[in-house]
């Protein structure tokens, strides 16, 4: 399994109130740099796809308050790794939806923690979503 090396640390701070606030800024940074609505990346591996970001959120409100803070930690890395990796994520079918794949990356943060970053893609309109960063063993 090829994993990809960030060179982003995870997002510094111990509450989830501090946490929240800079994953904010950045995420304004995208948002004003977008000439549209929706704030969105573009993608190495995916040959310069737009891969939208605000649905990141919306999924990290149906976790509870510990794991909210665990998966925001490693927002700035993930956008590393969409960004820049060359290398093939895992795809599989969405089993709970039959029109969508998830593609998953493995990483590395420069501390040293492995992660995960999940993008889903729906097969018919072909856009791209980043869903999730979580760690991994």
């Amino acid at each position: 399994m090829n994993v990809f090396k960030s060179k982003i640390g995870l997002v510094s701070g111990t509450s989830y109130a501090e946490v929240i606030a800079a994953v904010r800024r950045e995420y304004h940074v995208i948002q004003k740099r977008t000439p549209r609505r929706q704030p969105y990346i573009k993608s190495k591996y995916f040959r310069k796809d737009k891969i939208f970001i605000n649905q990141f959120f919306e999924h990290l409100n149906q976790k509870n308050s510990a794991d909210r803070l665990r998966r925001l930690k490693f927002f700035s890395s993930a956008i590393d790794v969409i960004r820049n990796c060359p290398i093939a994520p895992v795809a599989m079918q969405n089993p709970s939806k039959a029109d969508e794949t998830l593609y998953r990356y493995n990483a590395i943060t420069k501390e040293g923690m492995s992660f995960a970053v999940q993008i889903r893609e729906n097969k018919i309109s072909k856009r791209k979503d980043f869903m999730s960063a979580f760690p991994t063993k």
